[in-house]
């Protein structure tokens, strides 16, 4: 008589999921270029740090301060130190992000296995390692995926310390030093998620909380969390930025970090969108299974039935499931609605749904397992998730690099570098977008001048072929010493005076 197959050991299915979702960060992370402006000006920052030195305060091209607490950027610098890193690529610009995303899913699938057990935690790692906004974002030298991890790991903190029921008193903050570490690790998580990107970082999972508690008549619970330990904790993190901009004098950081980024969206001062925008992203920014996220929000919020209630009147497990997915649709709620209300809008806002998403949508597709298909519904999610792996794996690498081929500013950067000598005064003219990811190339500043063009000072100015093309006329006394095209980016490099590095004197140009 055959013995029945050997079951794969869920440890081992979860490692494989782990190191499948490093590939797919890892693969191929720097070979496209750093094109995006969004992605650039993080990266100025971080040369800034990593190879200047201006950890609290670096500005972009000498002028601008950063407009992002700086966790990110710290990160990126103290990976760089460790490795012995003192020259930013686009690689290591990203690598920070990666790790985060990697972390996330390690978090998001040993959360999923304390509430659903190995099989919800295979479920939502697949789905997490499936969703091609979060491993596109991932693979994205932004503060986004910094974000996504620590109000993830705060609203698990927070699950992991509530009692399964609101009426359960007895398992409180003052249950015990395991549960009051959780509260500690919430505070802290929420601080960090400041320092991520702003007040953002713990007003969105902060009030999902809060709501979640009303909503659960859990006010004595909420009670127990303003436990002043903790709340210092978290307030010193949050805020220690934040002050030393206040006491180094630094103003022009907090407003543009307070006023600009934060209340500057809600008041039109970084322009206006469609209130529906968001709309598609929700839908279709990892089809089909970010069709299925607003299907098990619903669900989890839906009032249990009998048949449910008997289910798990006795199964703390169960309650504890059902308040984490309860509290995850909330969380869903109100990050959508925050963000539909500001008036600038990007799609990675959204990243940070998706840690929660994932499990909920492992509970919802585990809920059918008293159904007679209960199990085929199961083989075929993770199927589908095994197929946008793979398709993840292939497609996302290729469509960075092609959305840069033609759009990259360093060929032209590398030309420009050969000819300007470091100590030599270096100027942009003309620029209508963002500058950073030429900056970023240069690896220097080049402040923009204004006026007219015949007006530069000595020295060398960098200008589109476009704008030289229609100003020529008025700059006679500029020398035109290089010209390029290459990545897409037609440049033109004037000379006004006498070089003082080791370049050509006569006129170059490079072509494509």
């Amino acid at each position: 008589m055959k013995s029945p197959p050997a079951r794969i050991a869920p440890a081992a299915i979860l490692a494989a999921i782990v190191i499948a979702s490093a590939v797919l960060l890892l693969n191929r992370l720097g070979a496209s270029d750093v094109c995006s402006g969004n992605e650039a000006v993080e990266g100025v920052f971080v040369q800034e740090m990593v190879e200047r030195g201006n950890l609290l305060f670096p500005l972009e091209n000498g002028r601008t301060p950063m407009y992002k607490p700086p966790l990110f950027h710290w990160t990126a610098t103290a990976l760089d130190r460790v490795a012995g890193i003192r020259k930013v690529t686009a690689a290591n610009l990203r690598l920070a992000s990666a790790l985060y995303a990697t972390a996330g899913i390690v978090l998001t699938i040993a959360f999923a296995n304390s509430m659903l057990g190995a099989d919800g935690a295979i479920l939502a790692g697949l789905a997490l390692a499936a969703s091609y906004q979060y491993i596109s974002q991932g693979r994205f030298g932004r503060v986004d995926m910094t974000l996504t991890f620590f109000e993830t790991l705060a609203m698990f903190a927070f699950v992991w310390w509530i009692p399964p029921q609101a009426s359960d008193a007895a398992r409180t903050a003052a249950g015990g030093p395991a549960r009051r570490g959780m509260l500690y690790l919430l505070a802290v998580a929420l601080g960090l998620a400041v320092l991520a990107k702003g007040p953002v970082g713990a007003i969105l999972p902060g009030a999902a909380i809060v709501v979640f508690m009303a909503i659960e008549r859990r006010f004595s619970q909420l009670v127990a969390m303003l436990e002043p330990g903790p709340l210092i904790a978290g307030a010193a993190i949050a805020s220690s930025w934040y002050l030393a901009c206040y006491l180094g004098g630094r103003f022009a950081f907090l407003h543009r970090q307070l006023g600009s980024e934060n209340l500057g969206r809600f008041f039109g001062a970084l322009g206006t969108m469609t209130p529906w925008y968001y709309a598609k992203p929700i839908l279709l920014n990892s089809a089909p299974l970010s069709l299925l996220v607003p299907i098990a929000a619903a669900t989890a919020l839906w009032p249990r039935g009998n048949r449910d209630d008997d289910a798990v009147a006795t199964d703390s497990s169960a309650l504890r499931a059902r308040a984490a997915v309860r509290l995850f649709a909330i969380f869903w709620i109100i990050t959508v609605i925050f963000f539909s209300v500001a008036a600038y809008k990007r799609r990675a806002y959204l990243v940070p749904l998706w840690p929660a998403s994932a499990v909920m949508l492992a509970w919802w597709i585990g809920g059918f397992a008293r159904l007679r298909l209960g199990n085929a519904m199961k083989w075929s999610f993770a199927a589908i998730c095994c197929g946008l792996i793979v398709f993840n794996l292939i497609y996302i690498p290729r469509q960075e690099i092609r959305q840069c081929a033609d759009s990259t500013y360093r060929p032209g950067a590398e030309e420009i570098r050969r000819v300007v000598g470091p100590a030599e005064p270096l100027y942009t003219y003309g620029f209508d977008e963002e500058l950073a990811p030429l900056l970023f190339y240069l690896d220097r500043d080049a402040p923009a001048i204004g006026g007219k063009l015949g007006d530069a000072p000595p020295g060398y100015v960098i200008v589109p072929a476009r704008v030289w093309r229609a100003h020529q006329a008025e700059a006679l006394d500029l020398e035109p010493v290089l010209t390029t095209d290459r990545g897409g980016r037609p440049l033109v490099l004037l000379r006004r005076g006498k070089a003082l590095a080791a370049g050509d004197a006569a006129a170059i140009s490079i072509d494509p």
